[in-house]
């Protein structure tokens, strides 16, 4: 009995589309982060980009559960002194409502190549479509 290998040139990718609108954040992004790993697909294989295409619409419409909505900080920092930036996801879902489910998903990926790879299969609406 030999074990099948898979190949890149044999992985078949589909568009996935997800309404976004009434989901909790983090278990909308574990479900789009394993469409993108391809960890559902029969011949899955860690080392290769086996994932499908992921589409999310209605970005702002998204939930987050307890006091999350006041609490969660989205954090970055210049790198110069006093460069520390802070904003709260009720902020952040008014103003950058894509980026929201991106930093989720991110975070569930791997981090190496294979993850930057990954992260690139997804695209993000703030509304219904583009």
């Amino acid at each position: 009995m030999s074990t099948n290998v898979v190949s890149a040139k044999d992985i078949k990718r589909e568009t996935r589309t997800i309404d976004a609108s009434g989901k909790i954040l983090g278990r909308l992004a574990g479900e789009i982060a394993t469409i993108l790993m391809g960890k559902k697909k029969r011949e899955f294989v860690p080392y290769l980009d086996m994932g499908d295409f992921v589409v999310v619409t209605n970005a702002s419409k998204i939930k987050v559960t307890g006091k999350k909505s006041k609490d969660k900080l989205y954090i970055s920092h210049s790198g110069y002194p006093g460069g520390l930036k802070q904003e709260s996801f009720d902020k952040m879902i008014v103003r950058k409502p894509a980026y929201v489910i991106e930093h989720a998903v991110k975070g569930m990926l791997p981090s190496n190549k294979l993850g930057r790879q990954m992260i690139k299969k997804l695209k993000v609406f703030g509304g219904e479509s583009k």
